[in-house]
């Protein structure tokens, strides 16, 4: 399986949550009474994120997107003679 870069290049912005989680007695579902917590923003860049997020007085922290490893560009190198891997079957 593969992980596309699609919608990775957006910024977010998350609200922290204000009230704990339950677990509803009847069905085990997770319940919380924090309405923030399903709200999601994306935006084009990070001035856009820390602008909006001051404009509307919302405290915010800054985290930088992780560097991709480097996958191998054919399926066949794998199964080559040089590899650095070892075999494990």
């Amino acid at each position: 399986m593969q992980s596309g870069l699609a919608r990775t290049k957006l910024w977010v912005l998350d609200y922290d949550p204000e009230a704990a989680r339950v677990v509803e007695p009847l069905m085990g579902w997770t319940a919380s009474s924090d309405m923030n917590a399903q709200v999601r923003l994306t935006f084009e860049s990070s001035e856009d994120a820390i602008a909006y997020a001051e404009r509307n007085n919302i405290a915010y922290e800054v985290c930088e997107p992780h560097a991709r490893a480097p996958k191998p560009k054919a399926y066949a190198d794998n199964f080559r003679f040089g590899r650095h891997a070892p075999w494990t079957h």
